[in-house]
């Protein structure tokens, strides 16, 4: 199933078996087939176009910060864009930058350049590809704000440029959840400004990260989608779910947004959580509680 892609990739870029609690920021996750570690654009598509021609299964991920992975792992290959496909350029305003790059790291390399715009990414665990993606966003910025083009991979193997009024930027939402491109890069217009001033307001989007958010275990961020007008961390912790644990689990006593890892959790035990939880919301209050976690993976 797999010796076409052996016979066409360098070996450095190939890891059979990979367990995949290794490249998720939950900790969490069973082994997958084969993981590619592309390195350019060329071996991405490439990568994409003979798993396509042989039907074999295909995930595309970052850096794994929103995403669960099931106990028994994945059938097929995962395809990370991570470390291995950060490029970044930057003319005046302009930082274009590949998929892989963390965002939180791009927003300190804007603030040394003086740039700002970015600042609301200092802390977001994720990737840019995952940022443009999912519109990610904090105290009053997000990815809609600052994007001027995204570079894709389309179905058919085409490399594609999105204008923003194509992408459908929407709360936590755009078109490349849904349409089957790639994000590959994304060009970003920020604005000069005071050094000073763009670090101290990261520092304190850092510091009230740290005081509001379980950053001591491993997590996939907030749980669940927000609801029209409701918070809900609190409504959580009125439910009596404030501390709750499965096996290695846990609704974080600090945040009850958050399920964390602390110790050697399953995928299976955070699944339990997460139902006992909707169950609960449904019950009590007539609320249907939706995962911003992305669950993968085989049953």
């Amino acid at each position: 199933m797999y010796s076409e892609l052996f016979k066409m990739l360098p070996p450095e870029i190939l890891k059979a078996d990979e367990p995949m609690k290794e490249h998720t920021t939950f900790k969490i996750g069973g082994p997958v087939d084969l993981m590619i570690l592309p390195r350019d654009v060329q071996e991405l598509k490439l990568s994409v176009d003979i798993c396509r021609e042989n039907q074999i299964p295909m995930l595309v991920m970052g850096r794994g910060s929103n995403l669960l992975v099931r106990d028994k792992g994945i059938r097929g290959v995962v395809i990370k864009l991570d470390s291995n496909f950060n490029a970044i350029q930057i003319h005046g305003g302009d930082i274009w930058a590949q998929a892989g790059i963390m965002i939180a790291e791009l927003a300190r390399i804007a603030a040394n350049e003086s740039l700002t715009g970015l600042e609301f990414a200092e802390g977001i665990p994720g990737s840019l590809g995952g940022a443009v993606a999912m519109n990610a966003g904090a105290y009053d910025g997000e990815m809609q704000d600052i994007i001027a083009e995204v570079e894709a991979i389309s179905p058919t193997g085409d490399i594609k440029k999105y204008l923003p009024p194509d992408i459908g930027f929407a709360y936590r939402k755009s078109c490349f959840q849904n349409n089957g491109c790639i994000v590959t890069a994304a060009l970003l217009q920020l604005s000069a400004g005071n050094k000073d001033q763009i670090q101290q307001k990261m520092l304190d989007y850092a510091h009230r990260r740290r005081e509001k958010q379980p950053l001591g275990y491993p997590s996939a961020g907030s749980v669940f989608k927000r609801p029209a007008g409701i918070y809900v961390g609190p409504m959580i912790e009125k439910l009596g779910f404030k501390g709750h644990k499965i096996g290695g689990a846990e609704v974080s006593s600090q945040h009850a947004g958050f399920i964390v890892n602390t110790a050697d959790a399953k995928a299976s035990d955070v699944l339990q959580l997460i139902e006992k939880i909707q169950k609960a919301a449904r019950e009590r209050y007539g609320v249907e509680l939706h995962p911003e976690i992305r669950v993968v993976g085989e049953e």
